[in-house]
């Protein structure tokens, strides 16, 4: 009967006899279904530094599989989904909080102005494109009536309806019209334009003021929050909360001349002003390419509610955290490095994407692009910035969330071992950990995405209960003698942070 089982049915099948397998499964579930962990060899000691009592010992020899499994904690997706979930989750926490307040961050944050706003690139040449009327009818590519055509001979409009999902739409209408080099050598510097738009906001703000950027900095504070989402013409626009807070930030309020139609003519006059030269100009050197923000730049007001002429602030914190786990891929390239030129015509990746990715290995051998790493970033069509970043006072941290999880998790660890309470003066623990390998073994990856729906549907249904105002009952940890962190069983899942 086995005979007749697919290969991979059957590595799984074989798995689960193993003897470790139950101990094995557990580590699993407290990885939260991790698609690629990390094995770890070694021990940790905890002991009483006052008293020199040891209170527990941990030792991965003393295992049935002989090693530790952690989480891999990939933001990507297409690398992980359950670590992903998690950077996802953390990422809303991170938005919201400096949105409505919470994770040390006041509730009157609520009331200081706020937008959310769009930066596009600008246009390197026509594209295959989803359009909508305002009935929601999806609407044609590029209709023409005329019918003209590319000095290349191709017909430069196009009269298809194309849906959401159409593998065509950010494909170029002529390649060898498509600008390739000035749309890879935008992605390259679309950080250094964030930098600088940044730099530029306060100085703008104070010009509209009349004042001095100094006297300004004493009654006003600019606070936000980005993420980076590819577009599917494989060119990245940036998304950011942008608040206005009083001299101290989110914990004083602003002026009352700080209002959310003068940030918005700010955005636009500083994005307008930015202008980055792609290389130094030379006599006998290529013409320099200016490289500007594009002139859609949509702002709109964030509000606790969205029945107001503008966006609510839980959508835009939901739409920030699921832009924050994607990344090229989402553009028909890859999410892995690519080492050598000749492995390009390999991938499986939209000719458009090729063709960027091709143009990143040929502007990285021109002398006046020796200071950009393309080669390095092609994978990523350029671009090498942050996906997600946030100025300094704008909420809580990630850092902060996942200690805020960590310590939750050592709490009911300790619970369940019987140890004394924590005390940091006197408890004092000492780790040695070496790195066994990565990813899952014969048989394993089953199990694996196995545990990862059953967790993520116990949170979709513990969500759903706490929606409808009712509590969900409390699912008690498995005890498992010398357990380094708190493991659940199947139909239950980690107490978000």
């Amino acid at each position: 009967m086995i005979s007749h089982l697919s290969p991979d049915t059957r590595a799984a099948l074989e798995r689960a006899a193993m003897p470790d397998f139950a101990r094995w499964q557990r580590m699993v579930y407290a990885t939260g279904g991790c698609a690629q962990p990390v094995r770890l060899h070694g021990e940790r000691l905890t002991f009483n530094g006052a008293t020199g009592e040891i209170l527990d010992i941990y030792r991965t020899a003393d295992e049935p599989t002989g090693f530790l499994l952690t989480a891999c904690g990939n933001r990507r997706a297409s690398r992980c989904p359950a670590c992903s979930a998690v950077y996802k989750d953390d990422t809303y926490h991170l938005i919201i909080s400096g949105l409505r307040g919470g994770k040390g961050v006041p509730e009157d944050v609520g009331g200081h102005p706020r937008v959310f706003a769009t930066f596009t690139a600008p246009s390197f040449g026509a594209v295959h494109a989803h359009r909508t009327g305002r009935d929601g009818k999806t609407l044609p590519c590029r209709p023409r009536r005329d019918s003209p055509v590319c000095q290349h001979g191709r017909y430069e409009g196009c009269g298809r309806r194309h849906e959401r999902d159409d593998p065509q739409v950010g494909q170029p209408l002529c390649v060898s019209c498509y600008d390739y080099q000035g749309a890879v050598l935008w992605n390259a510097h679309a950080g250094e334009l964030w930098r600088r738009f940044t730099q530029a906001l306060p100085s703008t703000l104070a010009r509209l003021l009349g004042v001095r950027r100094a006297v300004l900095r004493e009654t006003l504070r600019l606070s936000y929050a980005k993420v980076a989402e590819y577009q599917a013409r494989g060119l990245v626009h940036f998304h950011a909360v942008i608040r206005l807070d009083g001299p101290d930030g989110p914990t004083s309020p602003p002026p009352d001349w700080a209002t959310v139609p003068l940030l918005d003519e700010a955005i636009r006059q500083a994005a307008a002003q930015i202008v980055i030269p792609t290389s130094e100009k030379s006599p006998d050197g290529p013409p320099v390419v200016l490289l500007r923000w594009g002139d859609q730049i949509d702002v709109r007001p964030v509000y606790v509610s969205a029945d107001l002429d503008g966006v609510s602030d839980q959508r835009v914190a939901s739409y920030v955290a699921k832009y924050a786990t994607k990344g090229a891929e989402s553009a028909g390239t890859v999410d892995r490095r690519i080492h050598d030129v000749g492995d390009v015509t390999r991938l499986d990746v939209t000719e458009h994407a090729r063709r960027m990715i091709f143009t990143c290995f040929a502007l990285n051998r021109l002398p006046q692009y020796q200071g950009l790493p393309l080669r390095q970033w092609a994978h990523m069509l350029g671009y090498r910035g942050h996906f997600s970043t946030k100025s300094r006072h704008y909420s809580t941290t990630l850092g902060d969330l996942r200690q805020a999880r960590a310590d939750h998790r050592a709490e009911q660890a300790r619970l369940i071992l019987g140890l004394p309470e924590r005390d940091d003066r006197e408890t004092i623990t000492v780790q040695d950990w070496r790195y066994a390998g990565s990813g899952h073994r014969h048989g394993e990856a089953f199990w694996a995405d196995d545990a990862r729906q059953r967790i993520a549907t116990a949170r979709k249904i513990a969500r759903e209960r706490e929606v409808n105002g009712t509590a969900a009952e409390e699912c008690p940890p498995l005890r498992t003698g010398q357990a380094v962190m708190v493991e659940k069983p199947r139909d239950c899942e980690e107490e978000s942070v």
